[in-house]
């Protein structure tokens, strides 16, 4: 049998970090992992150093029960965590040596057992339809005999805060049967997630001097306060909290381990994972967002990308004496990165430090600086967006650089870059679409470039006017400028700003398009903006091959 205590925390089995992703997180709605899924994203909890990880409940899902097997059979080696199965305490008379549900938890084969039990007797009467001695026999059954299996077990107290509330003695008679039993573990739950951070602390602090038992904490986010509760609970003496990675669950979802882990590790000294393992955070986050097929929270507290990305042109300049003047903390510690936001808030503080993000150098060029800063003001009013498009921000900003010494390009639509040493420049396109009797719509694109000093002519087709335009863009540049095979169109978003949305008034609704280009080693999104879609996918486009161009090497 594996061992029971999760290895290489500084705080050994003091402290407990349990995930419940794969049980409790995997009933959000919009997720449903493989077998597969839940041993690659068990396998990434472990390498953060989690202390267990409670894979599913074997015998009620098939799924799960394939699981423990591929896990017991050697799939799933673990390094510092614990493999943990849940599931019910026996039925209501029923003894718990016939119970096929328990039954199953012993077949899961791991060492430790994770029981439900209700702990409000309004549950107790209503939903199991029993009484609350039935209950409490349930539970002391059910511990007992798994301990002498050889099973270590911890008892979620389901309702718990609810139930206590509402009858306080019938809430710890569930602690006590289940620890009198051998429960190692009394999980106090906020099932409805409808308590608060204060009540949450007072009522773990009471329970905790009331039983002496060791205790931890479960919570639900129907407040917004999952996180904040199981702080105050940690605070208020639970040594062992439960959460799901980026808070996936039922509703609103479940506390966010990342959240949880970045505030007790970085702002409560709780040394809760391996040494080392804090700057996993973002990796591991965002390689279970997609493992589960869900875009990853930008916005989300310690690993989105967002979390110490900024806007305004004051923390810019702020940030530019000192970074930790707008940061609260280094975003390296938990694997995330700063990032300078260049908007129409944008100032010179911000085109600066974007400039060094970059690799331009800036230094004497205040003229530009200056330009571009007014340029970015002057095209965000008109619908322009480059928070998004770094690519085309650089390009912009080369361009200001570079600005004595090229030329204007004469026609055309408006650029948001000014031209640099382009690879190719625009004589014409054209795009028309075919409708065929079979209800089938094909576009065919026809563009003139001068490519390397010569005119070429290019037609492709596609399903619509802007893969047909891609294409034949693509098809004009092959051979002339090889690395373009290389650059693949990975995204490609639209956005309809409407009169209201741009500053001119009267200039009517225009069409806002991000591309999102990658060549196998990096991705960059560049803008177009246009009242026309094709013209301004075209845009967007050309930036994205004109970026790519300026990342070849010299010779």
């Amino acid at each position: 049998m594996t061992r029971f205590a999760p290895a290489a925390t500084p705080l050994g089995d003091s402290f407990h970090v349990y995930d419940t992703t794969l049980r409790d997180g995997a009933q959000r709605e919009g997720i449903s992992y493989s077998v597969n899924d839940k041993l690659a994203v068990a396998r990434l909890l472990d390498s953060l150093g989690v202390g267990f990880i409670e894979g599913g409940w074997p015998g009620a899902l098939p799924k799960d029960t394939e699981f423990f097997a591929r896990a017991a059979s050697g799939e799933l080696p673990l390094r510092h965590a614990v493999l943990v199965a849940f599931g019910a305490t026996r039925r209501p008379g029923v003894p718990v040596a016939e119970d096929q549900q328990v039954a199953a938890l012993l077949d899961a084969r791991t060492p430790v057992v994770t029981l439900v039990a209700k702990a409000d007797r309004r549950h107790i009467e209503r939903a199991l339809r029993t009484d609350v001695a039935e209950n409490e026999a349930m539970v002391a059954d059910t511990v007992r005999h798994l301990v002498s299996e050889g099973r270590r077990v911890f008892v979620d107290a389901e309702h718990f805060f609810d139930g206590y509330a509402h009858d306080p003695d019938c809430a710890l008679g569930v602690l006590t049967a289940a620890v009198e039993a051998g429960a190692d573990v009394a999980v106090l739950c906020d099932t409805n997630g409808g308590w608060l951070p204060g009540r949450i602390g007072e009522a773990v602090a009471e329970v905790v001097d009331r039983t002496g038992f060791r205790v931890g904490i479960h919570c639900q986010d129907d407040t917004s306060c999952a996180v904040a509760n199981s702080l105050a609970a940690v605070r208020s003496g639970a040594s062992h909290v439960q959460c799901t990675a980026n808070g996936y669950g039922e509703r609103a979802g479940n506390a966010d381990l990342f959240a949880v882990l970045g505030n007790l590790v970085t702002k409560m000294d709780v040394p809760a994972l391996p040494p080392g393992r804090l700057a996993e955070l973002s990796r591991v986050s965002h390689a279970i967002a997609e493992i589960a097929n869900l875009v990853p929270d930008t916005h989300q507290a310690y690993v989105g990308s967002s979390a110490f990305a900024h806007k305004a042109g004051l923390h810019a300049s702020a940030i530019k004496v000192d970074p930790e003047l707008y940061n609260h903390l280094d975003p390296e510690v938990v694997g995330n990165r700063m990032r300078v936001l260049v908007t129409e808030m944008a100032g010179r503080s911000s085109i600066e430090l974007k400039g060094r993000e970059f690799g331009l150098s800036l230094a004497g060029r205040s003229d530009a600086v200056g330009r571009t800063v007014r340029r970015v003001k002057e095209l965000e009013a008109r619908g322009w967006s480059f928070e998004s498009a770094d690519a085309s921000l650089e390009l912009l900003l080369r361009g200001e650089l570079d600005r004595d010494q090229h030329e204007e390009l004469a026609g055309g639509a408006e650029r948001a870059t000014a031209p640099l040493e382009q690879p190719f420049r625009l004589e014409s396109y054209r795009v028309v679409l075919d409708h065929h009797s079979d209800g089938t719509v094909v576009a065919e694109a026809t563009v003139r470039m001068h490519v390397e000093g010569e005119r070429v002519i290019a037609t492709a087709e596609g399903t619509g006017p802007v893969q047909a335009l891609d294409a034949a863009l693509r098809k004009a540049l092959a051979g002339r400028l090889p690395w373009v095979d290389e650059v693949e169109l990975v995204d490609y978003k639209v956005r309809i700003l409407t009169e209201d949305a741009v500053a001119e008034g009267g200039a009517g609704a225009v069409t806002r398009v991000l591309v999102n280009s990658t060549d196998g080693e990096r991705e960059w999104t560049t803008v177009g903006v246009h009242g026309n879609i094709v013209e301004a996918s075209w845009l967007a486009l050309c930036d994205a091959l004109v970026y790519r161009s300026t990342r070849q090497p010299v010779g």
